[in-house]
């Protein structure tokens, strides 16, 4: 695998990031969307075993090509398991041209400061190792912002950087997701405090040390356009963060040079209980809309 190929394909090529990373106590919720109920499966092995046949048939799906999605966002069961007699970061490479990120995080810490930060990592290190070894181009992790307090905000991103610049060192590219709820009531000012934090860390990395940053759609459209144009950023990804498909697309249709990084926006619609057909359709239908307005 060529990480300089994959590196200019995530760079330059039009198209989006497919989060495929539910895990843990999101997992019950997205199998149940997919109308796979908690009374079908026993257990995390079993429940495990459904989230990837879900994932299976996503990625697997005619729909699911390099033509249209840069990348796609794994979990670690979900690496550490096959597609077709291949590892998954492999076949998503090899068949399908598509770009194998991992999410290495371990959930969020309790609220505090008006920020949640992410729980420590004491085995990131040999996770980056297994990551590289199977394949992995780079890393997502998570923390969430809920309201405009700079204290919680500095910390959430210096957090963010620190163990960036370890996954960096480690020869993976860390996206960097500083989440900023939808829901919070002062949106707009955590937006303005982030983007200034974001802009003094990127300012401040080594000519050689490249990131990707994931942010939640802002309330001023182009808001991140001097994140976007940051020589060390690869590339600026969108979360739907909670917005239905249709308002994703939209609001990211007007923040140009922003692509999409949708999990529930994109597997939106999708049921178990389709045919091939009706599943693949509505997976290309999705696909083709997110592509669309990940273009402008």
């Amino acid at each position: 695998m060529s990480f300089e190929q994959q590196l200019s394909k995530v760079r330059t090529q039009d198209g989006f990031i497919a989060a495929l990373d539910q895990s843990g106590g999101s997992t019950p919720k997205a199998l149940g969307l997919y109308g796979v109920s908690e009374s079908e499966y026993s257990g995390d092995d079993e429940m495990f075993a459904k989230v990837h046949e879900m994932r299976t048939r996503i990625i697997t799906s005619p729909a699911f090509t390099g033509e249209r999605i840069l990348g796609a966002i794994l979990f670690e069961n979900t690496m550490d398991r096959t597609i077709e007699g291949k590892g998954t970061a492999t076949f998503l490479w090899e068949d399908k041209n598509v770009v194998p990120f991992l999410k290495v995080d371990k959930g969020l810490a309790d609220e505090a400061g008006g920020v949640q930060v992410m729980k420590p990592m004491p085995g990131l290190a040999d996770l980056l190792t297994k990551a590289k070894a199977a394949g992995i181009f780079g890393t997502k992790m998570r923390s969430v912002i809920k309201s405009a307090e700079g204290a919680g905000v500095k910390a959430v991103v210096a957090q963010q950087f620190e163990v960036g610049q370890q996954i960096a060192d480690a020869g993976l590219i860390p996206i960097i997701e500083p989440e900023v709820d939808i829901h919070s009531s002062t949106k707009s000012e955590a937006e303005a405090m982030l983007r200034d934090e974001l802009m003094a860390h990127l300012d401040k990395l080594g000519k050689d040390t490249h990131v990707m940053l994931k942010l939640t759609l802002p309330e001023e459209d182009n808001f991140y356009k001097c994140c976007i144009d940051h020589p060390q950023v690869v590339r600026v990804v969108a979360l739907s963060g909670g917005y239905p498909r249709e308002e994703s697309n939209a609001r990211l249709s007007r923040n140009h040079g922003m692509i999409a990084s949708f999990s529930r926006a994109l597997s939106e619609g999708l049921s178990a209980q389709q045919t091939e057909d009706e599943f693949n359709n509505m997976l290309d239908a999705s696909i083709q809309s997110i592509f669309e307005a990940s273009r402008t």
